[in-house]
């Protein structure tokens, strides 16, 4: 049968869909399209960033070294109280750890370029976004690297802004954070980072702007260093005052902000006026010189490293004696300057009658004649032989009359010479005088040095090497060789005493005269410096007055070449001081360092002591490297006996007390000064050689290229001022010295002698007239000791040059 089947009905069907619009279509593939585009790209950079990071990670710097931060270090040189005189290198940095670097420093930094250094990882993202932000809505423009990334720039890569460079700043940063703490970062960036005006590190700055150690810093200043980072060439205050206030303003406004200082303090730096460092402060010490001459002794001994290893030279130097060594040769010089003829003004500029346009021209004209010290550059807006109106390149306008224009008289009057004539336009020198009134001057041609030490060590307290280091950087103490005139006849006094001369031998201060045949040349008839004789005289009272034929005729009796051999005792120079009679007249050369040196022998009781300048050297971490003691005085050292240099000293006593140099013991009104002045031939060079027990000091001035100092002026005008200004200082709260005499010497009469050499037993007398006529003696002549060289006729005249107290 076959099988049923079920009817079939009707199909039925599933509800029908909506029909979707076709943009929702559009719309979804196109979201799918940029998802997929978009993780495309997220892969992309990935995998750029793994090739990066495969690529660039290993080729990353070694930076295991910043656990040890050494930065290029200056040399730095010191006077005995720590007190800076130099600094040599590339780069101005003090190094400074972070815990000895105040709080406000550190806060004030924070505020203007990473307040969320201690919370971020070194890439500071929240600060990122906020910078995009502000940076886009065109507010003021925000930086967005962190102080990490700053160390990482400014340590080990360029500042050029590209992708491949910011990608390594990246990468280092992370590498910095990894290896570093964050106390040691922030003290790299402390020390590191460049600030303009040579300064790297905020130590340096704050000396370089403030002339204060960063320690003694204020809230107002701190905020003005912090504003640098950012443009340190522009933004600093020396060179955009405006700029530089700008910046500090913000930057108190984020230590506000950021909770470091209250609302109180704020308002207070706002209202701190700044003072900048004054590179023309008077109460600057100079010591220019020293500080030179410690570099070549450095550089001699460490090279290159000289200027990068941080070396600390300490010197014997001493503040107060070195400040007024300057003050007193610089016035001296000036004094000088004041009696010679005016020379004219420096420059003539064409000035606008426009007040606005006049400013800049006054800028221009000075930029090329900057202060000299206490010798300030102007500008004369108006002229008449009565008043003189002057402006300075600070803005300050002077009135000039009366005993001020004295000095430039020449320049006022009617006939002046065009070249001298001081007219509006023309750039002049100004000073300050005692009663702080203005005076025309001008800048000396003449120069000077001046140089003291401690007798009794070598130690160099004071040294002047010339009016002006940036003048002229010839260091006349240890380089002029100078003929030192009669500021050398003690040591010919000294090798006669060995001779059996005393201090009361009786010499003939009479006329000499040398013929052809004897000089080998020319005929020599010497003379004293007054051109007159005063017969027969005691050795003593012949030193005080400065006697030349007393002179030559002890250097006659006792031998040209024993001299010569005997002052070689106190340092000097064989070959600089030829076995002639001139000699007795000081026609050798020495310099001022010598001649120090050579009287520190009398002063001292008789030893030679090398001079000394460095005591110690440290590296940057204060390790000493060397440090050198006093020497000790003892009989290894001995130059001359004793009783050779305590003879000499009472009879340079007599020439401080009563002689050539007299005004010394009148001024300084002690009895313990010794010294003796020198006045070349022609007043080429004027000395004064002095010292008290425990101070040698000597002053020289003269020109560089040697000419007349004038017909009037003399050791005892021009150098011995100088030694008592200094000498008023140096000896301020100093005892009284009282040498006690030596044994070998007797006393008879009111006069030393030997004890050997007593009266009846040395010198009696020399070239004294014993015929009983009483009368003058004319001109004798003397021989048996060469005057001159046989050859060599330039030479001769120069040795044949006679020289005056």
């Amino acid at each position: 049968m076959p099988e049923k089947t079920k009817a079939s009905g009707p199909a039925k069907t599933a509800p029908a869909r909506p029909k979707r619009p076709t943009w929702i279509t559009w719309l979804l593939r196109f979201f799918l399209w940029t998802a997929g585009l978009a993780m495309a790209g997220v892969l992309s950079i990935l995998f750029v960033v793994a090739v990066a990071l495969a690529v660039a990670y290993p080729n990353l710097p070694d930076i295991s070294e910043l656990a040890d931060y050494r930065p290029k270090l200056p040399l730095r040189v010191f006077s005995s109280e720590g007190i800076q005189i130099g600094e040599f290198g590339e780069e101005r940095r003090n190094l400074t750890p972070i815990d000895t670097i105040p709080k406000v420093m550190k806060d004030a930094v924070l505020a203007a370029e990473d307040a969320r250094f201690y919370s971020h990882g070194g890439v500071d993202y929240k600060g990122m976004l906020r910078a995009g932000l502000a940076n886009l809505n065109k507010v003021k423009s925000q930086g967005a690297s962190t102080i990490t990334m700053q160390v990482a720039r400014n340590v080990y890569l360029s500042s050029e802004k590209t992708l491949t460079r910011k990608i390594y700043e990246i990468l280092l940063t992370f590498k910095l954070e990894h290896l570093l703490t964050k106390d040691q970062i922030l003290e790299i960036y402390l020390n590191q980072i460049y600030l303009g005006n040579r300064a790297y590190g905020f130590a340096a700055a704050s000396e370089a702007y403030f002339g204060k150690p960063l320690k003694d810093i204020t809230i107002a200043q701190a905020a003005m260093l912090a504003g640098l980072p950012k443009a340190p060439g522009a933004n600093n205050p020396v060179n955009n005052p405006t700029r530089a206030r700008g910046r500090q303003l913000y930057v108190i406004d984020r230590m506000q902000d950021a909770g470091f200082i209250t609302a109180e303090q704020a308002d207070e730096a706002r209202k701190e006026e700044p003072v900048l460092r004054d590179a023309q402060d008077p109460n600057r010490l100079h010591a220019e010189y020293v500080a030179e001459t410690v570099r070549q002794l450095m550089y001699a001994q460490y090279g290159d490293t000289t200027y990068t290893r941080g070396l600390k030279v300490y010197t014997t130097l001493v503040a107060a004696d070195q400040a007024a060594a300057y003050k007193a040769l610089r016035k001296g010089i000036m004094d000088y300057e004041r009696r010679q003829i005016y020379r004219g003004p420096e420059k003539f500029v064409d000035l606008p009658q426009n007040p606005k346009e006049l400013d800049d021209a006054v800028d221009d004209a000075l930029s090329d004649h900057p202060d000299n010290g206490d010798v300030m550059s102007a500008v004369v807006l108006k002229a008449s032989p009565k008043e003189v109106t002057a402006v300075r390149g600070n803005g300050e306008t002077l009135t000039i009359s009366g005993d001020g224009l004295r000095p430039a008289q020449s320049g006022l009057a009617d006939k002046a010479a065009p070249n001298i004539r001081i007219r509006r336009g023309a750039v002049i020198r100004v000073a300050k005088t005692p009663k702080n009134t203005w005076e025309i001057t001008q800048l000396p041609e003449v120069e000077g040095a001046f140089v003291a030490m401690d007798p009794r060590d070598g130690a160099i307290k004071a040294l002047i090497g010339g009016f002006d280091f940036d003048k002229n950087k010839f260091n006349h103490v240890t380089q002029a060789w100078r003929q030192p005139g009669s500021s050398f006849k003690p040591f010919i006094y000294s090798a006669a005493l060995e001779k059996g001369f005393s201090p009361a031998t009786v010499i003939n201060d009479a006329p000499l005269f040398f013929d052809a045949g004897t000089t080998g040349g020319q005929p020599w008839e010497p003379k004293n410096y007054d051109g007159g004789f005063e017969g027969p005289m005691s050795m003593r009272r012949a030193l005080m007055k400065s006697k030349n034929m007393v002179s030559i005729r002890i250097l006659q009796s006792i031998g040209t070449h024993y001299a010569q051999d005997w002052v070689t005792n106190f340092g000097f120079d064989r070959d600089k001081h030829p076995a002639y009679l001139p000699m007795a007249l000081g026609a050798g050369s020495v310099t001022p360092m010598q001649m120090a040196s050579a009287y520190s022998v009398f002063a001292n009781g008789g030893y030679r002591v090398a001079p000394v300048l460095v005591t110690r050297v440290t590296d940057h971490k204060d390790k000493v490297l060397v440090d050198r003691q006093p020497p000790v005085l003892n009989e290894s050292m001995r130059a001359i006996p004793a009783r050779n240099a305590w003879i000499m000293d009472s009879l340079l006593q007599s020439v401080a007390s009563g002689g050539t140099a007299a005004k010394a013991q009148a001024t300084l009104k002690r009895t313990d000064l010794y010294g003796k002045t020198g006045t070349t031939n022609d007043s080429l060079d004027a000395w004064f050689a002095g010292f008290q027990p425990t101070m040698t000091a000597i002053a020289w001035m003269g020109y560089d290229t040697p000419r007349k100092l004038g017909d009037k002026e003399t050791g005892g005008g021009l150098s011995l001022p100088i030694w008592i200004s200094f000498m008023e200082t140096a000896l301020k709260g100093v005892p009284v010295a009282e040498l006690p005499a030596p044994s070998g010497v007797v006393q008879v009469g009111g006069e030393w002698y030997f004890d050997d050499y007593a009266p009846g037993r040395g010198v009696a007398s020399l070239g004294v007239d014993t015929s009983g006529s009483g009368s003058a003696p004319a001109a004798e002549s003397l021989t048996g000791a060469p005057v001159a060289p046989p050859a060599q006729p330039e030479e001769r005249n120069r040795i044949l040059d006679l020289f005056r107290n």
